[in-house]
């Protein structure tokens, strides 16, 4: 390949002048490189610039912008401009391609990186960022694959650099009044949990044609660490989270944030078994258009079994408004349902709900959690937590506030820069466990319908279908691994 990992060479080097073999030994650690500049703006490096880098790029406005790295020339650019109109001198932030290029150049320029790119691309710059004594923010899911989110976490705890996930409704107030409700007792033990979400991140049918690389579109570096293949429509900008090579559908791009108060507040750790119940669509290559998931949790502690069930997408295999339709299939002739909408994949409790409350509003990404004494619900990123019906919620003692009240995502990520800490709201310690419990659910989808899937967590393996360990890791194309 082309390009060698830079990391390497300068490692070497710097190796050569300090008699280090480490990256730990080679670079002050995170305590000591900014107890003497507290209170100074980070210097930040954002890799992906297209969707949430959008975000990023706000997060960071009022600190130092070294460089921004993109595999799409029209995404550097409009950052660029972005930069220089909000009056920043865009002139002296660098641009690359590839994030390897940028550390190899950079690395003693930087403090924290950003990572917005899609989910196969992750883990790997995160990870060199730890090596090299650099603060990680890496949006939601944290990782690709089981194993990497084993490998971040454990990073995190040798490099001892700040790490923050991107899941704002960890550091918002639902969730955490959600874990002293339930903590408090105020519905009794919870034997079941119900989670949503409207997405559809998946298809049918082949791969379609193979088509030239778009102008300005660096193809080899957007495939990185994934098994290569050519340019086809259907992936890019956003349709990537569909196919199992690059996403993990729409357990990827939303269950993080739709499934994380269900975690934090019932203490979940490894659960026993995953099942796939439903499907629709979804081929080797494609996550389904449609699912029905379970989690069978053990008690832990004075809390009892659970089962955690996951709804997405829709039954009748259409994709919802605004994505790509499936290869081969016009949105003109897609067969609609009786009623003439699509029809989503929800828990049936809910109906039952709506019927007997009908002036709840439940929204398209929400959970239910049904405990010995009552029901309580939260929207996406933890809003609108109440008690079923909502009345309740006068009539009840309200618990006590016993969780701190962390800053917003990016402001409590970059106070943590600043002052050299670790204990950020959704840290990589955090946020690689509930990251890899939701990718379970491709392990499910992979094993098909009704075929349990048996999860010894603590050695990292499915028991009963040996032939799913293939998933838990992937193997990097050459080029784009790190020991």
């Amino acid at each position: 390949m082309k390009n060698r990992f830079g990391r390497r060479s300068f490692l070497k080097h710097a190796a050569l002048a300090t008699g280090a073999l480490s990256a730990q030994q080679i670079f002050p650690s995170p305590s000591i490189l900014h107890a003497a500049n507290l209170g100074d703006k980070v210097r930040c490096v954002i890799v992906g610039c297209g969707g949430r880098g959008g975000s990023h790029l706000s997060a960071t406005a009022g600190e130092h912008l070294v460089a921004l790295v993109d595999v799409v020339d029209k995404n550097l650019a409009a950052f660029k401009k972005t930069i220089s109109v909000t009056s920043r001198n865009g002139t002296n932030v660098e641009t690359f391609t590839d994030y390897r290029r940028m550390f190899d150049k950079l690395h003693k320029q930087i403090d924290a990186v950003f990572v917005a790119t899609p989910n196969h691309h992750h883990a790997l710059p995160s990870m060199i960022a730890m090596q090299l004594g650099k603060s990680v923010y890496c949006e939601k899911p944290l990782c690709h694959d089981i194993a990497e989110a084993r490998k971040l976490r454990e990073m995190s705890h040798k490099y001892k650099v700040a790490t923050q996930m991107g899941n704002q409704g960890h550091c918002d107030e639902g969730y955490r009044r959600l874990c002293e409700f339930i903590w408090g007792g105020v519905i009794g033990k919870i034997t079941e949990t119900h989670c949503w979400c409207d997405r559809s991140n998946g298809g049918i049918g082949p791969r379609p044609p193979i088509e030239p690389v778009p102008a300005g579109m660096h193809w080899d570096e957007w495939i990185g660490p994934a098994p290569y293949r050519d340019f086809h429509s259907d992936l890019h900008p956003h349709e990537w989270h569909g196919w199992y090579d690059f996403g993990n559908g729409s357990l990827g791009n939303l269950a993080c944030h739709v499934m994380d108060g269900m975690y934090w507040s019932l203490k979940i750790d490894h659960p026993e078994s995953v099942e796939l119940e439903a499907v629709t669509g979804g081929t080797d290559e494609r996550c389904p258009v449609g699912t029905r998931i379970r989690w069978d949790c053990p008690a832990r502690g004075d809390m009892p079994p659970v089962k955690v069930y996951w709804y997405d997408g829709y039954q009748d295999g259409e994709k919802p408004a605004g994505q790509q339709a499936e290869h081969g299939v016009s949105k003109a002739k897609k067969k609609k349902s009786k009623e003439g909408k699509r029809v989503h994949y929800l828990p049936p409790l809910l109906a039952e709900l709506q019927a007997k409350y009908p002036d709840e509003r439940f929204e398209s990404n929400a959970t239910l959690y049904v405990g010995e004494k009552g029901i309580l619900y939260t929207g996406c990123y933890g809003g609108n937590m109440h008690l079923l019906p909502k009345a309740k919620m006068k009539e009840i003692a309200q618990p006590p506030k016993t969780l701190p009240r962390p800053k917003q995502v990016f402001e409590d990520f970059l106070s943590a820069v600043r002052e050299g800490r670790t204990d950020t709201a959704a840290s990589f310690e955090y946020g690689a466990q509930l990251t890899e419990f939701t990718l379970l659910g491709n392990l499910a989808q992979h094993a098909g319908k009704g075929n349990k899937v048996e999860w010894n967590g603590a050695e990292m393996k499915v028991t009963n279908l040996p032939e799913l360990n293939r998933f838990v890791t992937r193997e990097y194309r050459k080029g784009w691994k790190i020991d």
